[in-house]
């Protein structure tokens, strides 16, 4: 990095008034100085969105608006920049314009954060800003699910099977010492290369988890939005794998079943409405209800544990999962963190019945299906 640069660079980080320190900047750095400026200056009390209606016309420099403001944003900085100025925007600032105006969304940089926000603002969109913010949501979700796609499926892949070969050339049933041993015959000493002319693969064993189902039951509260997000693509891929009877059901005070929309997380995530009570024993209830084979049926709760209803209500359900015969587990978080907050005497009366309680990535909730319709 030459010194101009470094000086450009630490003018950025010290705003107006390091002149006589760095130098006067140039008219690009100008602009991402007033970028910065117009959303980290509201630290100060300075809102360049809000102007006085008495205040009087003047040749200063014109302030930005919020569409201003994104587009120059995306033009001036790279896009792990972008992301992080769109995230401060709106969960430090909360400046709620980057989802209730279409212009600006179809600027905006899809992602997690701009996703959270489209879903805690959506009842507030008119239908034009809506069908915007539905673009939004699925570009976000689908680079999701592509991300999370991998290590899902994975865990349910059949075990190697070291007896049959097989003509499906996948590089994790590559058969090292087989096909080393069957292709010695082309060593050639002189440069001391082994030529793999017959690469040998070994085949897999499907496993028969099809009679298996899953119920997921997600609070829809709205400190559980990280969870619902990843519930829905979780289910979502489980769903197209077709090796588990997969449900998908919501609730707060109600229970919504989306199993017809499992398919489509995006249709899932649209129909959520964050916020309001919660009753988990009338969702542990349905889902008894909906278990046709309880001894084949793993009944996976999403929730912070935190119970508007009375809480026998809650055991006495939980009770009855367990006593079924229905394997049961309690998340109080399903991200790529799991970094679970929630309500641990209630969570630890479900362990003592016979629940399994704690927090997951969707890779390791897979994982641990898995494991138990294999078992």
């Amino acid at each position: 990095m030459t010194e101009n640069a470094r000086q450009a660079r630490w003018r950025l980080v010290m705003g107006a008034g390091s002149e006589q320190l760095c130098g006067e900047p140039g008219p690009e750095d100008r602009a991402r100085e007033l970028c910065l400026g117009y959303l980290y200056d509201r630290e100060y009390g300075d809102d360049r969105n809000v102007r006085s209606s008495d205040s009087p016309g003047s040749l200063d420099e014109s302030r930005l608006t919020v569409p201003d403001w994104i587009n120059q944003v995306h033009e001036l900085f790279p896009r792990r920049t972008i992301e992080r100025l769109e995230k401060d925007a709106l969960e430090r600032y909360q400046i709620e314009e980057l989802v209730t105006n279409p212009e600006i969304l179809s600027r905006a940089q899809p992602n997690q954060t701009l996703l959270k926000a489209v879903l805690r603002t959506k009842h507030l969109m008119n239908q034009e800003v809506l069908r915007a913010a539905q673009h939004i949501v699925r570009q976000a979700v689908e680079e999701l699910m592509k991300k999370l796609a991998t290590s899902v499926r994975c865990a349910f892949q059949g075990s190697p099977n070291r007896q049959r070969r097989s003509n499906l050339k996948v590089a994790k049933n590559f058969d090292v010492r087989t096909t080393l041993r069957r292709n010695l015959r082309n060593y050639q000493p002189d440069p001391g290369r082994l030529v793999l002319e017959t690469p040998f693969f070994h085949s897999r064993t499907r496993r028969h988890v099809d009679q298996w189902q899953l119920i997921v039951l997600v609070d829809e509260s709205g400190s559980m939005l990280d969870s619902v997000i990843h519930s829905a693509v979780t289910a979502a891929i489980f769903y197209s794998m077709r090796i588990l009877r997969v449900h998908l059901c919501i609730f707060d005070t109600s229970v919504v079943d989306l199993t017809n929309e499992c398919v489509d997380p995006v249709e899932t995530l649209m129909k959520v409405q964050l916020g309001g009570g919660t009753d988990i024993g009338q969702a542990l209830t349905y889902a008894l209800g909906l278990a046709i084979n309880p001894r084949r049926t793993i009944v996976v709760l999403i929730s912070d544990f935190c119970e508007g209803a009375p809480l026998e209500q809650l055991f006495g359900a939980a009770r009855k999962l367990v006593e079924s015969g229905v394997t049961a587990l309690g998340l109080a978080a399903l991200d790529e963190q799991a970094h679970p907050s929630y309500d641990k005497q209630v969570a630890a009366r479900l362990v003592q019945m016979g629940w399994h309680v704690g927090a997951m990535t969707p890779g390791e909730l897979a994982t641990w299906v898995a494991e138990k319709v294999r078992s």
